[in-house]
């Protein structure tokens, strides 16, 4: 049975329970360099190291329909409150600790413009890996082309299999053309952070 949201927000999550809940995670997210081909062909992103609170409510927002995808929304109708908490909890600790510089490289004018206006760093920090909120993610270093379908994705409407239903996110992706959030991905990808692709071990 699923808790609602406000008891969800208060359970713990236990990494080594996680790390028995993960066989649907895995095959994706466990493979370097590993492709999906929906809605078009882009990596699938990095989630080891990634904060547990944002997982949890990604995997919910799948659940729920906030976020159309067949395959994760499948993988996320499987799971409990305490197996997303448990599962988020494994790949928040899962990998190498990193030490990420406090300020990003220096982008170039237009890409500042871009920053500024979508006020990028106002929820997911001045380095993009040390959100504000643990509920955003981190996504310095995140694979470009995933973060450039990503967000796209907040763009689409009134497409049942594919979108993204955030208010917030929608807002800001709508007030860019295609060319532009291409740029805001290729830029923020390539900053350095704590997100990695870690194989496991039957893919090793």
């Amino acid at each position: 049975m699923s808790l609602n949201p406000a008891h969800a927000d208060d359970l713990v999550g236990n990494a080594a329970n996680g790390e028995n809940k993960i066989a649907m995670c895995i095959g994706c997210h466990g493979i370097v360099g590993y492709q999906s081909s929906f809605p078009e062909v882009y990596k699938v992103p990095m989630i080891s190291r990634q904060g547990s609170r944002y997982i949890v409510n990604a995997l919910n927002a799948y659940k729920s329909g906030e976020r159309k995808h067949p395959t994760m929304r499948s993988v996320a109708k499987g799971l409990t409150d305490q197996d997303m908490a448990d599962i988020a909890a494994y790949y928040e600790s899962h990998g190498s600790a990193t030490t990420v510089p406090d300020q990003p490289g220096a982008p170039s004018a237009q890409v500042n413009e871009l920053l500024t206006k979508g006020a990028c760093n106002s929820c997911h920090g001045a380095n993009f890996s040390k959100p504000l909120d643990p509920s955003f993610p981190k996504i310095a270093g995140q694979h470009r082309d995933y973060l450039f379908v990503a967000l796209k994705s907040y763009k689409s409407e009134g497409n049942s299999t594919w979108g993204r239903g955030n208010a917030i996110m929608g807002g800001v992706a709508k007030q860019f053309t295609n060319a532009e959030l291409r740029e805001l991905a290729n830029y923020i990808g390539k900053q350095p952070g704590e997100l990695q692709v870690v194989p496991q071990a039957k893919f090793r």
